[in-house]
């Protein structure tokens, strides 16, 4: 029989041991209470098992945010399985790479997604599974005595035994998956609670990130580990969510940057008549992705002030650092201080540390680690240095020992032999009045080696031209790193997670 230990289900365990008849989970109309949760979490293992599914085997979750998405993670986890967590908005092809290379077995699938799935290219899959009827139909032939948690040799699973698999975004090439063990898990969900202040047993949240990757998962699925109450938002609807943390009793909310882009992109009547109503607010996390610093002030001038924080982190990494609300307007495009439990080191390429305030590539060590990529020991060797891990970010330290992430390693840019650091060009562009958002990538110039080329989107009954945003640029930046280039888009290309796909705007170019 399996303690809480740090597993996954652990803390929902002891949840449902102390307030069974607890609300854990809100979906639409669906609720869940503890101890209805942990009774199909348990099927679901159940059902594994009895299909022959074994420790180690990999499923996977092909659906959006839904009321069961939990219990199906901690299911196959309970299994002692690796879960394949895939966005909804996969392309058939995806689907297929990453079914065949993590050589799952299993797959779980929403109905809205079963165009998506082929299964005469899906030669492993032995068993696919529509939520729904056929799921709730497959869920009540459990055998209720199942025992869940014993790997291979029978023994309980190990806490750094992996429990997922999250694939990185991308159409082409072989798909990498990441994995993540329980402990890495559990003690990020420790961190967070201890960091954000918002996840004890009497909070409730609001999810709306899409759990199919992993900062999605893992800001709902605390609020479970820790007894509290989470409702979960099948979609973003930029004004619903406005509407919910204002009339409801939401202490804490996760949004990638492009949510909050999206809610101040709403009519400013729609925004009036919500302010200053999210009294039980508490905090309020970003993270996937850099937040402008001209976001931040809007957050701030919104909801108010000591609520926000911006964490910094990557699949690989974990959490890494947060920026807590006391300097989100004192330290602009700072990411803040490590962690607890984590390490920082800025390196040159020579692996030497740099000294206060020059930039270089940051290098984490904490137990909230990845295990490496799934099958790729080349690729896992690549991203480690003796024992510290690079997600390939930029960054420089300040004498109170802040961060400040400058740029990824791939998107500097090299022109007429300077460094230039596009997420700087970025948060020029996007002060802008009429600016949404903007990207900036450098591209291959028989003078200057690379030039700079600006994508941005323009903000609803707002005009710029190339011109103007030129002039703006110069005003505020040195010469050299003004774009040459700026074109205009409806909206850039993003993966699930919400970070840019500046692979695809290279290939526009």
């Amino acid at each position: 029989m399996i303690g809480p230990g740090l597993l996954l289900s652990g803390g929902l365990r002891v949840s449902a041991a102390r307030t069974p008849s607890k609300v854990a989970l809100i979906c639409a109309q669906q609720r869940r209470t503890y101890a209805e949760l942990l009774g199909r979490v348990n099927r679901v293992g159940a059902r594994l098992a009895a299909l022959g599914f074994r420790p180690g085997d990999r499923a996977i979750v092909l659906a959006p945010n839904c009321i069961e998405y939990p219990e199906l993670i901690c299911g196959v986890a309970d299994a002692g399985g690796v879960v394949a967590t895939l966005s909804a908005r996969s392309a058939t092809a995806e689907v297929t790479a990453a079914a065949n290379d993590c050589g799952a077995r299993v797959l779980f699938v929403h109905e809205a997604n079963l165009g998506t799935v082929d299964r005469s290219a899906l030669p492993l899959v032995e068993h696919v599974i529509v939520l729904g009827e056929e799921y709730e139909a497959w869920l009540r032939a459990a055998d209720p005595a199942f025992t869940p948690m014993l790997s291979a040799a029978g023994a309980p699973v190990a806490e750094t035994d992996p429990f997922t698999l999250v694939y990185t975004s991308g159409t082409t090439g072989r798909p990498k998956g990441i994995l993540i063990s329980h402990r890495s898990r559990t003690l990020t969900f420790h961190a967070m609670a201890m960091e954000y202040g918002c996840y004890g047993p009497d909070d409730l949240q609001l999810g709306i990130a899409p759990m199919a990757h992993g900062a999605g998962f893992a800001f709902i699925m605390c609020s479970v580990y820790f007894g509290g109450t989470v409702e979960i938002l099948p979609k973003f609807d930029a004004e619903l969510v406005v509407g919910k943390l204002a009339e409801g009793e939401f202490t804490g909310v996760f949004m990638v940057p492009t949510h909050y882009s999206s809610i101040f992109g709403l009519g400013p009547g729609v925004l009036e008549r919500h302010r200053g109503k999210a009294r039980a607010l508490r905090t309020i996390m970003s993270n996937a992705a850099a937040l402008p610093q001209v976001l931040k002030e809007k957050i701030v001038g919104y909801w108010g002030p000591g609520l926000l924080h911006e964490t910094y982190g990557s699949t690989e990494a974990g959490i890494v650092t947060n920026l807590r609300p006391q300097y989100q307007l004192e330290k602009p495009r700072c990411v803040g201080l490590p962690f607890a439990l984590n390490e920082v080191r800025l390196l040159d390429q020579a692996g030497r540390d740099v000294a206060e305030g020059e930039v270089g590539e940051l290098y984490s060590r904490s137990p909230y680690l990845f295990n490496g990529y799934y099958n790729q020991p080349e690729e896992t060797a690549a991203v480690w240095r003796d024992g510290w891990l690079t997600a390939g970010d930029l960054a420089r330290r300040d004498a109170d020992g802040h961060y400040y992430i400058v740029d990824r390693r791939k998107d500097m840019v090299v022109s007429g032999g300077l460094n230039v650091y596009p997420r700087e060009i970025e948060e020029v562009l996007q002060a802008h009045p009429a600016v949404h958002e903007a990207a900036v990538i450098g591209v291959p110039d028989e003078h200057w080696g690379e030039r700079l080329c600006a994508y941005f989107v323009l903000r609803r009954e707002r005009h710029a031209g190339s011109d103007e945003l030129e002039a703006w640029c110069r005003e505020r930046l040195a010469g050299y790193k003004v774009p040459k280039e700026f074109r205009a888009l409806a909206e850039l290309p993003r993966n699930a997670g919400g970070k840019v796909l500046k692979k695809e705007l290279r290939q526009l170019s």
